[in-house]
């Protein structure tokens, strides 16, 4: 299945990337201090504002559909929400409260706090006070160990996911009097006072936390690990019910849910891989396929402490072993492209079309300065489901 459509939007690696509501705008960060706003015209993205405030690098974007605000942390430990107003962009200013770096930040579903991840090992849930014209926060901080890598918000606009560096994935209640209405029980739980603990889950080997993902119902709670491994948690039971995929490939660094049963996810390997469930075998996963039809289709054998044979690992593997692809002996290096749509690391998965749990098209954005749009379809996924034979554990 191949991509929808490819974009070479910078010649440097672009960290994250948001969409407007009508997808006609894109704001990303390109590895720097500013954020650049890039509207479509014709067959191509054009920069049409740059959002000047932080002065550190920016890590994480957030536009909200329906009030188009826009949200960006940075290593400079700030956020600023960004408002247009008679065609010009304006920060307004958060006070975020932490020591270290604010290295994620999502809007809640009802767009009316968001939160901010951090190397303080804290997370900063923020909410306007309209009397000083500024966000507030709120911070959530035990038993946070680490840095907080990313967050997801649960459809009830309280509850928080988030993964991070102390390798575990954590499930928060984020409610806050004054903003949100008392939330209706969920799987997670029934009384939720802020700082809450509704779950607390390890991979299967370790590792960091990446990213995480509530399902589009909430009842699920997907997580991808640096071993190699994606994780998917049912709390409903007396007893959580865990699936974990292991995979012989790079690890994955980011995931979107795009219907109860399926998952992308990207990350290392330079390519989206499709995750499914199968309700008939107790709501086990599996690995697809990828979504990049030029991805290799032949693999080493599938196991859990197996490598793909693909072009992404073995590039890593010369460049640690021989130092190929940065110019040998003569000044001679070897080839590096990769056999993927994607040339590296894929930074940013995220919905593109479609609506919640009915998701048709993810975006994705990489090292290499590309933009790509992929059709989600799982019954012309390609390149790996023989191969690998469908890894679960």
């Amino acid at each position: 299945m191949p991509a929808s459509e490819i974009y070479t939007i910078a010649q440097a690696p672009v960290t994250c990337h948001a969409f407007n509501a009508d997808r006609s705008q894109v704001a990303v960060s390109l590895n720097s201090t500013d954020v650049q706003i890039l509207t479509k015209k014709g067959k191509d993205w054009v920069a049409t504002d740059v959002l000047k405030e932080h002065d550190k690098t920016i890590t994480s974007i957030d536009w909200a559909p329906n009030s188009n605000r826009i949200v960006t942390s940075s290593q400079d430990r700030n956020a600023y929400v960004w408002q247009l107003t008679d065609g010009v962009w304006k920060p307004t200013l958060v006070l975020l409260r932490i020591n270290r770096a604010a290295t994620f930040v999502r809007w809640s579903p009802n767009e009316d706090k968001f939160a901010v991840a951090s190397g303080a090992r804290a997370i900063a849930i923020c909410s306007f006070d309209p009397e000083n014209n500024w966000w507030v926060s709120k911070l959530l901080k035990k038993p946070i160990r680490s840095t907080v890598l990313s967050l997801d918000w649960h459809p009830n606009n309280v509850l928080l996911a988030a993964g991070s560096a102390d390798m575990k994935a954590r499930v928060f209640s984020a409610y806050i009097k004054e903003v949100d209405e008392r939330p209706a029980p969920t799987v997670w739980g029934s009384k939720l006072p802020f700082n809450t603990i509704c779950g607390e889950y390890s991979s299967p080997s370790g590792g960091w936390v990446h990213s995480v993902g509530f399902s589009p119902s909430g009842d699920a709670l997907a997580f991808t690990s640096h071993d190699s491994s994606l994780t998917i948690v049912y709390p409903s039971d007396s007893t959580p019910t865990t699936h974990s995929v292991r995979l012989p490939s790079l690890p994955l660094v980011t995931l979107a849910w795009t219907t109860e049963s399926t998952i992308v996810a990207a990350g290392h390997d330079c390519q989206p891989l499709l995750f499914t469930s199968s309700p008939s075998s107790n709501n086990s996963w599996s690995l697809t396929g990828s979504l990049d039809s030029s991805a290799p289709k032949t693999a080493a054998k599938a196991s859990p402490v197996g490598r793909l044979n693909n072009a992404a690992f073995q590039t890593f593997k010369n460049a640690d072993s021989r130092g190929a692809g940065a110019g040998g002996a003569g000044g001679k290096g070897e080839e590096t492209e990769l056999a993927t749509v994607h040339q590296n690391t894929i930074t940013s998965v995220r919905a593109y079309s479609g609506g919640v749990g009915e998701v048709g098209e993810v975006s994705t954005t990489g090292v290499d300065g590309k933009l790509v749009i992929w059709s989600v379809d799982s019954g012309s996924v390609g390149g790996l489901v023989g191969k690998l034979g469908g890894m679960r554990m």
